[in-house]
């Protein structure tokens, strides 16, 4: 009875119960599922459970219909699937699955009805496993780190969250609600690959000029740190290791941005900060050689790169490297020696092509006496050694550098300050304990809070000024003039009767760098 009337139907048809189990069908509807029982069988299921009645798709490779659901005559467990073909459907069907997007369509209780083959680009996944399950069975399963349609449902509007894909991919998805009335009918999801977006912003923020950098870059007048510069520009291209040794707040970290950028590197990897001292153990190993996958708990999928990894063909830059602890001084002795490096977790090596500048304001050399600090590690990172001189023991850079920040500040804050000749003065005899970056922020502070024109030694703030008045009356000062008083006359006799810099560094057992500077700072006539 079933099939006579079925026989006479021009579409593919099928009677099935509620389960979906089909109890009779036409001749077009089994040709249909010759071709693709497999999909029929999913999408029937799936139309019947979710209690719609027309227009849901069904995805045949090579075409696509739309099924329709009617109650069969007066069998209220029964249903008459019909299927439609819909060569339009077909068509967007086929745009769909060919953008470079991923794109996928849940209905409201997080099911995944339909999705395109960039996703599994994306994700590593096939898209069975994501059809027909729910987003919190992914999410069990590791496939998906959190659920759009939860948050899109809640939210009751378009929400993005981020995610890892394969490769360290940075994937963006934005879920957007279809309604159907009040109510979220199905949530659209939406998946970009910015991994190239993520890495050009970061490597803007490593190199871009932010305006309040308290170390930027200054032209410089002190002869000790003119030398230096020529360094830079002597040895940015050298693959040897370098060692910034210096107080904090001198400027080392702008001296490694000034080797990277004068170098080839520049056009073929980044420049990589690490804060030996700022991270936790547990971490920095972790950070600068990565790990697999698995590797502990926590994990992310499919491992991530170190930094080392990511400086490859560039330079990375270890700050505080006296902080490293022992465990990874060997490590980092084995980058130095063999140019290579191993995840946690992991069981082969990775060749790195990276050179390596660090610095400290600790005495390594002490630290290696000390047996702190590794000797072997201390003479590979030690090959070209540059020690920054603090502020104080540069005069003539003072004014330069405070006239640069006065200026910078007062163009950033729209404002026209001076200095008065009593506030240069003091500078002069302030220590600088925090060097530039405490010269810097003072300026800073002063140019913001500071009503008048002129900026004087009353403008000083309370622990400056309790500073101040302690240092004019200090023996501590009294023995510091005549210090200096009497080394201006000993390089004065040196001069006259050696007559070069370098000769009387020779006679004094001191750097021609270290005479040159005193004699211009004492401004000592050269003959």
């Amino acid at each position: 009875m079933l099939t006579k009337s079925l026989g006479h139907f021009p579409f593919p048809t099928a009677v099935t119960n509620e389960e979906g189990d089909i109890v009779e069908a036409n001749k077009a509807f089994y040709s249909v599922m010759d071709h693709a029982e497999t999909y029929i069988q999913r999408d029937m299921r799936r139309f019947l459970r979710s209690k719609q009645q027309e227009h849901s798709p069904v995805v045949i490779p090579g075409t696509s219909y739309r099924m329709i659901a009617r109650p069969y005559e007066d069998q209220q467990d029964m249903h008459a699937l019909i299927l439609f073909r819909d060569e339009q459907f077909h068509q967007i069907n086929q745009i769909i699955e060919h953008s470079y997007d991923g794109l996928s369509v849940t209905d409201a209780t997080g099911v995944t009805v339909m999705i395109n083959g960039a996703v599994e680009r994306y994700t590593g996944v096939p898209r069975e496993y994501f059809l027909g399950k729910s987003a919190e069975r992914l999410i069990t399963r590791g496939f998906l780190q959190e659920s759009v349609t939860a948050q899109v449902i809640k939210a009751r509007k378009p929400v993005t969250v981020f995610q890892g894909g394969t490769n360290d991919q940075q994937i963006m998805m934005t879920g957007t609600p279809i309604f159907s009335g009040d109510e979220v009918r199905q949530v659209v999801i939406n998946l970009r690959d910015i991994t190239e977006l993520v890495y050009q912003y970061q490597s803007y923020l490593r190199t871009k000029d932010t305006g309040d950098d308290s170390t930027g870059h200054v032209e410089h007048q002190d002869v000790e740190m003119v030398q230096i510069s020529s360094m830079v520009s002597r040895i940015a291209n050298v693959d040897a290791s370098v060692l910034l040794m210096g107080e904090t707040g001198v400027g080392k970290d702008v001296i490694a941005n000034q080797l990277y950028e004068k170098s080839d590197r520049k056009n073929h990897g980044e420049f990589i900060k690490v804060n030996c001292g700022a991270i936790p153990f547990d971490l920095l190993e972790s950070e600068l050689f990565g790990y697999e996958d698995g590797a502990f708990s926590g994990a992310k999928r499919h491992g991530k790169p170190g930094m080392f990894e990511l400086a490859d063909r560039g330079v990375i830059f270890l700050d505080e490297v006296g902080e490293l602890p022992s465990a990874l001084q060997v490590k980092l002795l084995r980058v130095l020696q063999d140019g290579e490096i191993r995840r946690i977790g992991g069981t082969v090596t990775k060749k790195v092509d990276v050179r390596i500048i660090s610095a400290t304001n600790q005495n390594l050399r002490q630290m290696v006496r000390e047996a702190k600090f590794r000797e072997d590690l201390y003479y590979r990172l030690n090959v070209l050694p540059i020690k920054i001189p603090p502020l104080r023991e540069r005069p003539n850079d003072i004014d330069y550098i405070a006239t640069h920040y006065l200026k910078q500040y007062g163009e950033k804050y729209r404002v026209q300050k001076k200095f008065s000749d009593e506030f240069v003065q003091w500078m002069h005899t302030h220590q600088w304990p925090g060097n530039i970056r405490e010269l810097a922020n003072l300026i800073q502070r002063l140019v913001i809070t500071v009503a008048e024109p002129i900026i004087d030694v009353e403008h000083l703030p309370n622990d400056y000024q309790n500073k101040f008045d302690d240092e004019e009356l200090t023996n501590e000062n009294l023995l510091k003039k005549a210090a200096e008083d009497a080394e201006r006359n000993l390089l004065e006799k040196a001069m006259a009767k050696y007559k070069t810099t370098y000769n009387v560094a020779k006679a004094l057992n001191s750097s021609q760098a270290t005479v040159a500077r005193k004699v211009k700072n004492y401004g000592i006539t050269v003959h």
